[in-house]
């Protein structure tokens, strides 16, 4: 395997370590599982969200640029980023946060999107085409990963117990604002995708 897919595959391997280890004290209700995983949710979701820039960077220096990693890539970051929109709807502090940081509407719609994007990239690589991310795309993935960040952030302050009764009704509305700026940049850049590559979907008689 190409270094640059080992990296990819990194993102798709670690995306179900990721929610276990974010799920385990909630199943468990262990306060110590929750202080270990307050301290390395964020480190190791920081490391695995590097790799989107080291299979790149290898990618191009390697040249490595192939249709199957312009495929691959975009998926690793799905797989990573709906698990990370899963345990967003789950706090270990449920009695503050009982309906967890992002509105289920929020995810459903992100889900619909990823899942037509992903049907499109099928279509496209049946008539030979292989869409790469654009702009819009990757702005929108920046965006996916500031709001996990920040509902971490805010969830491992809460496993570690410090009190922030006060800030936290703020901190889980701008999360939730975070969350509908995501559904609404990830629907224009799907209209994006469709305008661009409108005459690739056509099937070919």
């Amino acid at each position: 395997m190409k270094t640059s897919n080992k990296f990819t595959l990194a993102r798709v391997l670690f995306a179900p370590v990721f929610f276990v280890l974010y799920f385990i004290p909630i199943w468990t209700g262990n306060p110590l599982l929750a202080k270990i995983t307050a301290y390395i949710l964020i480190p190791m979701l920081a490391v695995v969200q590097l790799t989107d820039y080291w299979d790149g960077h290898y990618a191009r220096k390697n040249n490595e640029v192939s249709d199957f990693g312009k495929l691959f890539d975009p998926f690793a970051d799905v797989m990573l980023n709906l698990t990370l929109f899963i345990c967003a709807q789950h706090s270990f502090a449920k009695d503050l946060v009982p309906a967890g940081y992002m509105p289920v509407a929020c995810f459903i719609l992100i889900l619909f999107r990823e899942f037509s994007m992903n049907f499109l990239r099928m279509v496209a690589v049946s008539n030979g085409t292989a869409i790469a991310a654009r702009k819009g795309g990757k702005v929108k993935t920046v965006l996916y990963i500031t709001s996990g960040f920040f509902m971490l952030a805010i969830e491992s302050v809460l496993r570690l117990q410090i009190n922030i009764a006060d800030l936290l009704p703020i901190l889980k509305a701008v999360a939730v604002v975070l969350f509908v700026i995501c559904v609404f940049l990830s629907y224009l850049s799907f209209s994006d995708y469709i305008r661009t590559f409108s005459k690739v979907f056509k099937t070919k008689e």
